[in-house]
């Protein structure tokens, strides 16, 4: 149920003049019948309350009954679409090009030394994949390709590949791939060498493997092939059967994630287990790979820690009396709590988010007034923090694999600066960028303003929004503008540069992000309070910002628009029950609007990973709230804004069934004549398309939806 973020690209200027004056009187929907889905009323009897679901049948399209029906239905749906949309066909195709325009096609990664070689990925003109490669010891070496995904990727209307590690000798190169979006990933072992594959394939993984210092042992995370909970960490060995692979742990509280990872140093290798409100830690050395998994520290309720080692000490991040977190430190020898020693305090105004390790620095990620900031700390105590100048922006600590360096690498973006890498000497305190996100055809961030206001919530609460236009805007309410959020999990959703964005821009939008309860920008309690029995506060902040810049006269609701993806979708969802007509339009992308069945349904992927973030409806009390908000339960005979929603039929954080019953009932008891159109991906999941240009195909036809409603043609 975890976010999907689209990214957003930026338009020539003189295009910008002319398109936002171009507008259409109204945009003629096509007069055809939408699909009607069948009703098959299934009693819910639960707490004693019985609720009829009449949409229940289209739970499951690869088994029973009912899976060509559902799969009818869809397609349906799609076509409905297309037939409702035909005239923006030339549109989407313009905004296509013109999406796809801005990308830079040749181009390639700031390259990252590690271990005797910098590793970098390219793209090539016209390719949707990206080349992996390394040259050794100096830049000017002979060029390694690694993985040529562009290859791999022929014949798939879906390739992903992560999860790259290379082996301590540098001779071996293991990584997953999924070819079918369901988040399954199958690692597999290249010699770099001889380019050869080895016969080993593990399948049904997180696709991440972590080696042993050996060079023949690696620790990968395996998933329950049906909930795909990541459920076991295994151990194989180079050249036996993955089916023979022992199981190292095995996490028997089906609320934790788990995963494997390895130090920096290359000196441990950690299994971490960790729910919404508890974690634990297994630590092994990393060149004793047969060794017993050692607990760190067992798990506490409420405790949440990391793990952070050091030359001589190990560095713990931590909420353990702490609510925003603390920095302590303990013996190589003595991990449990009782031996930890504070480093950095607890703070009520500041969050600790991050801790990246160097052999003489470390690096602390700080969020203050819903900003981060980057703390250099000396281990002889001195510490500086790095300036950053937007009122709102994105810095984030980057690819720093050497333990032994000097030089910081991290990334910075706001709402008007592309994307753009830095390196920073942590000892002279001297930076230099080293690359910025190129926006081909022309960009001057001068031409755009970016603002950070605040809303105040119905309790009164200041709710942050972050927002960016078209220098020259007349603040009249005449303005078309999209407001986007997610606030769940404790996702904090930062100011970042969108080149799609900029043909809403250059059009005359404003794109706002509201920064939500549920997230994590102003601190832990921001989440705590958007979650469980206070997440209705999610979305009454969602909706008060909304009022706030009608307010401002940035909008008004014959202008205002509303997106959100996955949680973002339950938010979509929620907020068009709850104030139907400040929206002129809502795009729900993946949206999880069915929750109580979801969270009733313990099969079904996630469900047991998110009872501490939503509460488990087999205790009465959670039932009823989350039946009080989930978007599903509450359709009522009203009037709801114009709708697009899109989902994939492979999705398995949320599954397709959610907004398709979702939209076959909104189709059957709504009262207005408004659009609601659906869309299926069926051969994507979650994320939409894997190539870097596919995806722009989505943002093409969402961006039409929007002018279509706002009357711009072109």
């Amino acid at each position: 149920m975890n976010k999907f973020i689209p990214t957003v690209l930026l338009l020539s200027l003189a295009l910008a003049c002319t398109n936002k004056d171009k507008k259409m009187k109204n945009y003629k929907w096509p007069d055809v019948k939408a699909p009607v889905a069948e009703i098959k009323p299934k009693e819910r009897i639960i707490h004693g309350d019985t609720v009829t679901d009449n949409y229940y049948w289209m739970i499951d399209f690869k088994k029973g009954p009912d899976s060509t029906q559902v799969v009818d239905y869809l397609k349906a749906e799609n076509a409905y679409l297309d037939t409702m949309m035909s005239g923006t066909k030339t549109l989407q195709a313009d905004l296509f090009k013109e999406l796809k325009g801005r990308i830079k096609e040749k181009d390639e990664s700031v390259p990252v030394f590690k271990n005797g070689y910098f590793y970098y990925s390219r793209t090539e003109e016209g390719k949707q994949y990206s080349k992996y490669c390394r040259k050794k010891g100096i830049l000017t070496a002979p060029e390694e390709v690694l993985l040529d995904i562009d290859e791999l990727a022929k014949g798939h209307p879906y390739y992903s590949a992560r999860g790259f590690s290379i082996s301590p000798d540098n001779k071996l190169l293991a990584y997953g791939v999924d070819n079918v979006s369901r988040r399954q990933y199958t690692i597999q072992v290249k010699n770099l060498e001889t380019g050869a594959l080895l016969k080993d394939m593990i399948p049904n993984t997180e696709g991440d493997a972590v080696w042993a210092a050996d060079n023949k042992t690696i620790f990968y995370t395996a998933k329950n092939p049906v909930t795909l909970l990541s459920e076991k960490i295994q151990k194989h060995s180079l050249g036996n059967e993955a089916d023979k692979d022992p199981v190292v742990y095995e996490e028997k509280d089906k609320s934790n994630y788990i995963g494997v990872s390895k130090s920096k140093s290359g000196k441990y290798i950690f299994i971490y287990s960790q729910a919404t409100l508890s974690s634990e830690a297994r630590v092994i050395p990393a060149n004793e790979p047969n060794a017993d998994f050692k607990v760190f520290q067992p798990r506490v309720k409420d405790v949440l820690y990391s793990v952070t080692p050091l030359a001589d000490r190990f560095l713990i991040l931590t909420n353990w009396k702490a609510k925003n977190f603390r920095l302590m430190e303990c013996p190589l020898d003595k991990t449990d709590k009782e031996n930890w020693k504070e480093v950095i305090p607890h703070r009520t105004d500041v969050l600790l988010e991050d801790v990246d390790e160097f052999k003489d620095f470390i690096v602390i990620s700080e969020r203050k007034n819903g900003l981060v900031q980057l703390r250099i700390r000396n281990v002889n105590g001195s510490e500086h923090y790095i300036d950053f100048p937007d009122p709102a922006y994105t810095a984030v600590t980057g690819s720093n694999p050497e333990y032994d360096s000097k030089t910081l690498r991290y990334i910075y973006t706001s709402m008007t600066m592309p994307v753009s890498t830095y390196d920073y000497n942590m000892e002279t305190r001297a930076g230099k960028l080293l690359k910025r996100q190129e926006v081909v055809g022309g960009y001057n961030s001068e031409d755009y303003v970016t603002e950070r206001l605040y809303a105040t919530a119905k309790d009164g609460t200041k709710v942050p929004i972050s927002l960016v236009y078209k220098k020259g805007l007349k603040k009249d309410g005449k303005a078309p503008l999209l407001l986007y959020a997610y606030g769940s999990y404790g996702h904090s959703m930062d100011a970042a540069f969108s080149s799609n964005s900029l043909s809403l821009l250059n059009r005359g939008f404003v794109y706002a992000i509201a920064h939500i309860r549920g997230g994590q920008e102003m601190g832990r309690q921001w989440y705590e309070d958007g979650k469980l029995m206070k997440k209705m506060n999610t979305f009454t902040d969602f909706i008060d910002c909304g009022k706030y810049l009608i307010e401002q006269k940035f909008t008004s609701p014959e202008h205002l628009y509303a997106q959100g993806g996955s949680a973002g979708g339950l938010l979509m969802g929620a907020v068009i029950n709850l104030a139907p007509a400040l929206w002129h339009g809502v795009i729900a992308q993946v949206p999880f609007v069915d929750v109580v069945n979801t969270m009733l349904d313990e099969s079904i992927p996630l469900t047991t990973n998110e009872f501490d973030e939503w509460g488990n409806p087999k205790e009465e009390a959670a039932y009823h709230y989350m039946k009080s908000y989930a978007p599903y339960e509450n359709i009522e005979k009203k009037a709801y804004p114009n709708l697009l929603v899109t989902t994939g039929l492979h999705d398995s954080q949320v599954q397709y069934f959610e907004p398709a019953k979702w939209v076959a009932k909104l189709r059957a008891t709504k009262t207005d004549k408004n659009v609601l159109l659906l869309k299926t991906d069926m051969d994507f999941g979650h994320g939409g398309a894997s190539g870097r240009f596919d995806y722009l195909k989505d943002i093409a036809l969402n961006y039409a939806f929007l002018f279509s409603l706002e009357g711009i043609s072109e």
